[in-house]
């Protein structure tokens, strides 16, 4: 073999390591994530996600402190919305909660960023990056993966409908910026995937509301992986989730 080839293996080793790591694939989902809670104080509220909510815990922990009570935790880094790359998916989240206590009032959490996020890491597998060359042209296999999961998402968010839930607030994704990936290109992904999720939230069953955290999340408010947020990006998260989740309470 080739020092060349035996190079470009080991880039591609390396890069592969760190997308799991980052993006909390395997059984490393659970290691990367704040403890799953099955009993609160607010049984009735519950968390899904993935690692914007899981990695660090801590929008939960601001919502809780705001609130005065503790609510349950199903979240995993890495989780999809409709792949199975990391178990449990989003969906099967709010079916473990449904399990272990079916009076679910609130749903909250995100969904649908590492069906993105994975393959673009992975060598941009989707086509979903758009440098400055050819920004403005975000291309057509993107937008029709894009496409699939707002069917998923209306999926997911009528069986919660179906369940009983009365109300779900669905956050959606901010920018991410060149770090240890780089990502500062997934800028028209995320916003066409943004007002995907955002259609999903109002044309399923569930009433659902749709929390847009574009505006509000800059880059220092994101760790040096380029992806999740830091205690300030996730106060900034929780306080846009506030307003919403606490006339509900």
């Amino acid at each position: 073999m080739s020092a060349l080839s035996r190079t470009a293996q080991l880039r591609a080793a390396v890069v592969m390591c760190a997308a799991l790591l980052f993006t909390g694939c395997s059984e490393l989902g659970y290691l990367l994530s704040n403890d799953k809670v099955t009993d609160a104080d607010n049984n009735e509220v519950v968390f899904i996600g993935d690692s914007i909510f899981a990695l660090s815990g801590e929008i939960q922990n601001q919502l809780e402190a705001k609130a005065g009570q503790t609510f349950r935790r199903y979240t995993v880094s890495g989780a999809e919305l409709s792949g199975e790359l990391v178990t449990p998916s989003i969906p099967d989240q709010f079916r473990e909660a449904v399990a272990d206590d079916p009076n679910i009032d609130i749903m909250v959490g995100d969904a649908g960023g590492n069906d993105l996020l994975i393959p673009a890491i992975l060598f941009n597998s989707n086509s979903c990056k758009t440098p400055w060359y050819s920004f403005g042209r975000l291309s057509q296999k993107c937008i029709d993966i894009i496409n699939d999961t707002y069917v998923e998402g209306v999926d997911f968010l009528n069986e919660v409908a179906e369940a009983g839930v009365r109300k779900g607030i669905l956050t959606g994704y901010y920018y991410t910026k060149n770090g240890l990936f780089r990502l500062k290109d997934m800028k028209e992904a995320i916003d066409y995937g943004n007002t995907v999720l955002a259609r999903a939230c109002e044309n399923s069953v569930l009433d659902c509301t749709f929390v847009d955290p574009r505006a509000v999340i800059n880059n220092s408010d994101i760790i040096f992986d380029g992806i999740h947020p830091t205690d300030s990006g996730s106060r900034k998260i929780a306080d846009l989730i506030w307003p919403k989740l606490q006339p509900l309470l």
